[in-house]
């Protein structure tokens, strides 16, 4: 059974860092791009970052390019989003999801291209 499970978020202030945390169970993440996104009440999920462990592919929002950062853990069939210089903007619910459905034309920044989903972390930047 795929599960993904995340953890870290909290309540910050703004500037300050946090680390969420993803680890899968039933598959290797090194078989399937593994994506963050979150969504802020009213609005729609949002495509945060995506890894791709197997050659290390990565890429970002615009919104979170040069403050967040993704890894990946293969021992701890784990992934991580870096998050720093946190502005309140960036208060939402956080999920983690597997795309075991990708081929090479898909967006992995788009919701729809994946299968498994979290059950999200909050995270709260206060001003």
């Amino acid at each position: 059974e795929v599960q993904l499970v995340e953890s870290g978020g909290g309540l910050v202030q703004a500037g300050g860092s946090l680390t969420l945390s993803c680890t899968a169970s039933g598959f290797s993440i090194d078989d399937y791009p593994l994506g963050w996104f979150r969504q802020a009440p009213g609005k729609e999920r949002e495509g945060v970052s995506y890894i791709r462990s197997s050659n290390g592919d990565t890429d970002y929002a615009d919104s979170v390019k040069g403050r967040f950062t993704i890894s990946s853990d293969n021992a701890k069939n784990t992934v991580y989003l870096q998050m720093n210089s946190l502005k309140p903007e960036d208060t939402a619910v956080y999920y983690c999801a597997a795309s075991v459905s990708f081929s090479y034309y898909s967006y992995l920044l788009a919701a729809g291209e994946y299968d498994y989903w979290g059950q999200g972390t909050q995270v709260t930047v206060s001003s």
